[in-house]
């Protein structure tokens, strides 16, 4: 059994987390493409018949979870060091490490704000905040692709209508005016472009455009590279923008089109579906709708608005199932009010809860840490990604000894690593069947340990490692 506790206690504190980890991991030979000198680990059973993923080491539970399903699994993997003290003392040069490797990976993000040691151990911010951004550029990030329920948001990356270089921001002391730099590349929105009408004429789900042309210049270059890439397809396009962005800004799409390889659209002649073009902001109203409905869906949006809209997403079921439970609640108090209740109907539902209703009546979202993202790369293998926005908090309440909080919270969960691992496992081993077999079935074994009652994190482990065969073993 690992210490898990240690790990733990050895992170929060500032102590040598570097040698603790080296003592688990064995150095590997693998190196990223045009970093020599990059520390990567390996570990799990390598017998050459799995192809193995990568795996972020960041931060607190991120960290934790990892180590602890990497452990219990015993699947061949990577491992490459980037928590926030570490890539801070690198000078971020981890991020290109991690960005470069030549398989599957797996990316953990965890609260942008850190407080690390300089090197005269004064506390400063961490360098970089999260390291997603440097990271993304690095590794020729240019979109991720992240499927909730029926909706799948294509976020094109970075496309960020806020300036990335410290050297051009700044407040003018005398208006107040805050100046920024437009930072949407759009090589990358060509390629994020061209992925969104792939999916959706493969599909056939309904294709949704979020970009704001009327009043984001940048984001009218965007719509006019749409433009373009539709010509000459089968694409049919219900609402439009009032204006034709490759229309008001031909010359300048024409510099970004010159830019990309002369096969670019090849076969998209051949391309279909409905697409359906809206300002950003409506598409929030207009999601919780197909969630509702159960549309299926694919949205096209920038970085900016696709953070919104997948926050949205991740949201937004929690709240409609709160509000299912308030009208059943008031029906069945009504009907127990009445002189003479049906009392079949009442028993039927006096004891039923929403969360059974919703997961029969079809819906498959939960409360969006189970909301998984893949990043895709203009050269290399893609990138899958989750956000532990919490992690640092849920990670002191078991340093404190307390991860209920006196019974208001319940302890940390750690599905999602496991949810992650196996998608991305199969994504890096598409034909073995034998593989994915075992995955589903590891993660139906983890759902039968914490089914009920949540078991305490290090519980868990302890619980899950004596229930799951490791692989290869």
């Amino acid at each position: 059994m690992l210490e898990l506790m240690k790990i733990a206690q050895t992170e929060a504190r500032g102590g040598d987390l570097l040698s603790l980890l080296q003592g688990l991991f064995e150095s590997s030979d693998i190196r990223p493409t045009g970093y020599p000198d990059a520390v990567i680990w390996q570990g799990g059973h390598h017998d050459g018949t799995i192809s193995p993923i990568a795996h972020s080491l960041t931060d607190a539970y991120a960290l934790l979870g990892t180590i602890a399903a990497i452990d219990i699994l015993g699947l061949p993997y990577y491992a490459v060091p980037m928590w926030a003290q570490y890539r801070h003392d690198m000078a971020l040069a981890p991020l290109g490490w991690f960005g470069n490797m030549p398989c599957i990976s797996i990316k953990w993000s965890t609260a942008g704000d850190a407080y690390v040691n300089d090197a005269s151990g004064n506390k400063v911010v961490v360098m970089g905040k999260s390291g997603n951004a440097p990271l993304r550029t690095q590794a020729g990030v240019y979109c991720n692709v992240r499927p909730y329920g029926p909706i799948t948001v294509v976020r094109c990356m970075p496309c960020l209508p806020y300036s990335q270089d410290k050297s051009v921001f700044d407040v003018n002391s005398e208006t107040g005016i805050i100046h920024s730099e437009m930072n949407t590349p759009g090589v990358q929105m060509a390629y994020a472009n061209r992925r969104f009408l792939k999916m959706v004429h493969e599909t056939g789900n309904l294709g949704r455009v979020a970009f704001k042309p009327t009043q984001a210049q940048e984001d009218g270059i965007n719509a006019g590279l749409l433009s373009w890439m539709l010509e000459g397809t089968q694409f049919k396009v219900g609402r439009k923008y009032a204006v034709d962005g490759y229309v008001e800004h031909r010359e300048l799409v024409d510099r970004i089109i010159n830019l990309l390889p002369d096969d670019f659209k090849n076969g998209m002649e051949n391309w279909g579906g409905q697409i359906e073009q809206h300002i950003a902001d409506t598409n929030y109203g207009i999601l919780i709708w197909d969630l509702i409905q159960k549309r299926d869906v694919i949205i096209l949006t920038t970085d900016l608005d696709g953070d919104r809209l997948t926050d949205l997403l991740a949201d937004v079921s929690e709240p409609l199932r709160m509000f299912g439970q308030m009208v059943l609640s008031h029906w069945v108090e009504a009907t127990e009010k009445r002189e003479q209740p049906t009392r079949e109907i009442l028993n039927a539902y006096i004891d039923t809860k929403v969360e059974d209703l919703w997961s029969d009546m079809g819906y498959t979202t939960g409360n969006g840490r189970d909301m998984t993202s893949v990043m895709y790369r203009i050269q290399g293998p893609p990138i899958h990604e989750q956000t532990l926005g919490s992690a640092d908090t849920m990670l002191l309440r078991l340093l404190d000894g307390d991860e209920s909080m006196g019974g208001t919270k319940r302890p940390y969960d750690p599905r999602i690593h496991f949810v992650l691992t196996r998608d991305a496992y199969k994504d890096a081993n598409p034909d073995n069947k034998e593989l994915h077999t075992w995955l589903d079935k590891a993660l139906t074994t983890f759902d039968d340990v914490y089914a009920g009652e949540r078991p305490g994190f290090l519980e868990g482990y302890t619980q899950l490692k004596n229930s799951i065969k490791a692989w290869g073993t």
